[in-house]
């Protein structure tokens, strides 16, 4: 009779107006808030970072404070304001984009300010609304054979951040001083440390995954994440130092960081919100490929990219770096298939406290990156996984593997090149006499297209899917 009501309590986890208990959802949700937090906070300390250190002078906690706001508000835009347009009523968490960073550090340390990334996201948000209101006719050009080419890519491009995260991010500022035996060492990028705390946290996601039953496999990412804490902390690697300086509450204003207009940095961001308002549909195809066994429909695909765009333009107000879908949220909603609307709103309000509450966001801040690495390796691999469940739809016909392997060739081969469009780029930018620096044209161009295979993988797909002659139909 338990198991009876086990398993009906446990199938509200996966209708997305199911009503599942207090205690079903709370894990679930912490699952995704702790997916997603490194995302929301670590973009904001890079740009920071990159303004400040060319002599600038932004305050990088108030940024990241208000990066998990807004993470907050565009997901519950996203889960509710779907009857009025700017929801695609799908169970997606939205935060701060790693798809932009490159860009956005560029613009920073040039500008010694963020004001000029949130002008150019005023823009960049007015392209999304655009690809939102004529999805219908853009959707034509995207089938599943490039929208699998884009998850795919999407993927893929997630694999270095999760190994960087594993053996402790590269982009950490600190070291964590390890007492071993009477000795003390500095717990540096790539430590045995980092690599063994990383692969214990994988290895308990995955046998969660395979063996678990009930919650203890749909939570097996949280469990995981909190058994790899606790062996961290074991290994003196979790840092409590910006628990210190955290204030108790905290309201975000608006105009906090200021707006400033500047074409240099409206051309990259434009051209990548029109890339992400894509990838966009991508994620959502994956979310609901993945949880609900269909892709979506034109009215979701239309809310939700007007609604990614109008949340751009409204975070721009308030100092929010660029938010997107978060994939890392789509590949647990592929592997617990749990769509229920109550656990990302829990997700959503979660965020939003820790947002407010400066000490809470610390403490989520204090999670070691290769615990993070080693709980999100089996996410993102599922992304890529579910990519390819979407190109096998299609008959893999010379015409569609041409399609899908050179896109992702293309966009891996030129991410992984570093520095291969920088002649081209000189020859551009002597041949138009610009008068922008070289240096500046070229970063510009290598991050909008060099710096994520997506991007290229994308354009290609289309252009490839366009221009092939179509297979010809089986003879009768």
């Amino acid at each position: 009779m338990n198991d009876t009501k086990q398993k009906k309590d446990n199938a509200e986890l996966f209708k997305w107006d199911g009503n599942p208990s207090f205690g079903q959802v709370l894990p679930l949700a912490a699952q995704h808030v702790l997916a997603a937090v490194v995302g929301c906070v670590t973009p904001a300390i890079l740009v920071a970072n990159a303004a400040n250190n060319a002599g600038g002078n932004v305050d990088m906690g108030l940024l990241i404070q208000v990066s998990l706001v807004f993470a907050a508000l565009s997901t519950l835009l996203q889960l509710y304001a779907q009857k009025i347009k700017l929801g695609s009523g799908l169970p997606v968490i939205i935060g701060v984009s790693f798809a932009y960073v490159p860009t956005m550090t560029a613009i920073a340390a040039q500008a010694k300010d963020v004001n000029t990334i949130f002008g150019a996201m005023i823009i960049g948000g007015v392209v999304a609304i655009l690809v939102g209101l004529f999805i219908r006719q853009i959707r034509k050009v995207f089938p599943p054979l490039v929208i699998g080419t884009v998850i795919l890519a999407i993927g893929l491009s997630l694999y270095s951040t999760a190994v960087n995260y594993m053996a402790g991010n590269s982009s950490n500022t600190y070291e964590v001083i390890v007492e071993q035996q009477g000795k003390t060492e500095a717990l540096v990028f790539g430590s045995w440390q980092n690599w063994l705390v990383a692969f214990i946290t994988l290895a308990i996601v995955v046998l969660l995954n395979h063996y678990g039953k009930g919650l203890f496999k749909l939570a097996s990412i949280l469990i995981g994440l909190v058994c790899g804490y606790i062996v961290a902390l074991c290994f003196g690697m979790v840092d409590f130092s910006a628990l210190s300086s955290a204030g108790w509450f905290q309201v975000p204003m608006p105009l906090a960081f200021g707006i400033r207009f500047d074409i240099s940095a409206i051309l990259p961001l434009a051209i990548l919100f029109l890339v992400n308002s894509i990838q966009a549909m991508g994620d959502f195809s994956a979310t609901t490929t993945g949880g609900m066994d269909r892709l979506p429909t034109d009215d979701e695909l239309n809310g939700g990219i007007i609604g990614y765009g109008v949340s751009n333009i409204v975070g721009a107000l308030f100092g929010c770096p660029p938010t997107a879908t978060y994939s890392q949220n789509v590949g647990i909603v592929g592997s617990t298939r749990v769509v229920a609307r109550k656990v990302f709103t829990a997700s959503a309000v979660i965020l939003l406290i820790a947002g407010l509450i400066p000490k809470f966001s610390a403490l989520l801040r204090t999670i070691p990156q290769c615990v993070l690495g080693g709980a999100v390796a089996s996410v993102f691999a599922s992304i890529a996984m579910t990519g390819i469940k979407l190109l096998v739809t299609e008959k893999l016909t010379y015409r569609n593997t041409t399609v899908a392997g050179l896109s992702i060739a293309i966009g891996m081969g030129v991410s992984l090149s570093d520095g291969c469009l920088n002649q081209m780029t000189a020859s551009i930018h002597d041949a138009l006499n610009m008068s922008m620096s070289l240096e500046s044209f070229q970063s510009i161009i290598n991050n909008t297209f060099a710096s994520s295979p997506v991007v290229l993988a994308t354009i290609f797909a289309v252009i490839l899917n366009l221009i092939l002659p179509k297979d010809k139909p089986d003879a009768q």
